[in-house]
């Protein structure tokens, strides 16, 4: 995939509630992006997972300005959060990071807070790093 990562990558679970207090510093997404071990691996669908190669792994960590990208979406996210508004956020949301489902199947609900600050049900998010942030540290260290 020319060093492109195929999808987005995976960061945590996110806490629809429970979120009174939590700041970007206490965060479980900035504590899981503090230190990545990233371990490239030849991602075409067409190649057998036995036969694909792995690259040279890479200890990440964001500096000054990913920080600051990853913590204003994460700001944002977790207002709409808990203003009751995450079934109004799409993929679309956050530069760097955003939040999508993160469920098995459409049966798998989780408590969260509503509009009107009712309690509801909906599908459990996570937190993603987007490809283009992805692919942007990876061309920056492996050079590509």
């Amino acid at each position: 995939s020319g060093g492109r990562p195929l999808e987005t990558t995976f960061v945590c679970v996110a806490p629809l509630t429970g979120n009174s207090g939590v700041t970007w510093e206490t965060s479980h997404v900035r504590y899981k992006l503090a230190r990545v071990l990233w371990i490239p691996v030849e991602g075409q669908r067409t190649i057998p997972l036995a036969r694909r190669r792995i690259g040279a792994p890479l200890l990440w960590s964001p500096d000054a300005e990913e920080e600051l990208q990853l913590r204003r979406d994460w700001e944002e996210l977790m207002d709409l959060i808990v203003l009751g508004k995450v079934e109004r956020i799409t993929a679309r949301h956050g530069e760097v990071l955003q939040l999508r489902p993160k469920a098995a199947n459409g049966r798998a609900l989780t408590a969260a807070v509503g509009e009107f600050g009712q309690p509801i049900l909906t599908l459990p998010r996570g937190f993603y790093l987007k490809k283009n942030f992805t692919a942007q540290l990876l061309a920056r260290h492996f050079l590509l």
